[in-house]
């Protein structure tokens, strides 16, 4: 099998993880990729129509994506036990949390990174940080429980999406009035897996 990702990417970031976590890095390789919305690599093209990051790319059957199809596929291929029955539908809902802030905060950085300056659109980067904000404040709110139990996907993605605020936003300050999650977040980053998979 092999991993189509990207160094900054924090949807790819979370399979890394995950692979770590679970002690399966060696039997995935990675295909780390340059692409971007606006100039797609071939390699991502031929294996997901949508141009998007990560897809997994399988001896047995054509390539599957996105980052979510990809863990449910890598968990149950690996028995790996990240999306326990017992609280399933908390962890796929937090889990998806975390794939929105991701989702939001990569726009954010598209908006200034790939738009002439003269049309980056300020009020489309406010909206989208209000809902990073407001999902922040949320899992801050109701979800800490959940992340205080034992590892799930949620755990990972979660970590890797406010570790992509700090890599590309820290200076808007999400941890102001979550302090709970920054104790979290802070954890979770000693974790070796997420030293290893850190964007240079």
């Amino acid at each position: 099998m092999k991993l189509i990702t990207a160094d900054a990417s924090p949807f790819a970031r979370k399979l890394r993880v995950m692979l770590h976590e679970t002690g399966q890095m060696e039997a995935v390789e990675m295909l780390t990729v340059a692409t971007t919305p606006i100039n797609t690599a071939p390699e991502v093209a031929a294996a997901n129509p949508t141009g998007k990051i990560p897809a997994l790319i399988r001896e047995d059957g054509p390539a599957i994506y996105d980052s979510r199809v990809i863990a449910r596929y890598l968990d149950a291929r690996f028995d790996a036990g990240l999306y326990p029955d017992a609280r399933l539908w908390e962890t796929l809902t937090l889990e998806a949390t975390a794939d929105a802030i991701m989702d939001a905060a990569v726009l954010v950085t598209y908006e200034t990174r790939l738009r002439p300056e003269d049309k980056v659109f300020d009020g489309w980067m406010d909206a989208q940080w209000d809902k990073i904000s407001r999902s922040v404040a949320a899992v801050n709110a109701r979800w800490m429980s959940h992340l205080a139990g034992p590892l799930d996907m949620s755990h990972i993605a979660m970590a890797c999406a406010l570790a992509y605020l700090d890599f590309r936003h820290d200076a808007r300050g999400w941890r102001k009035g979550n302090e709970a999650l920054a104790d979290w977040c802070a954890a979770f980053a000693e974790r070796e897996s997420m030293k290893e998979t850190a964007p240079q």
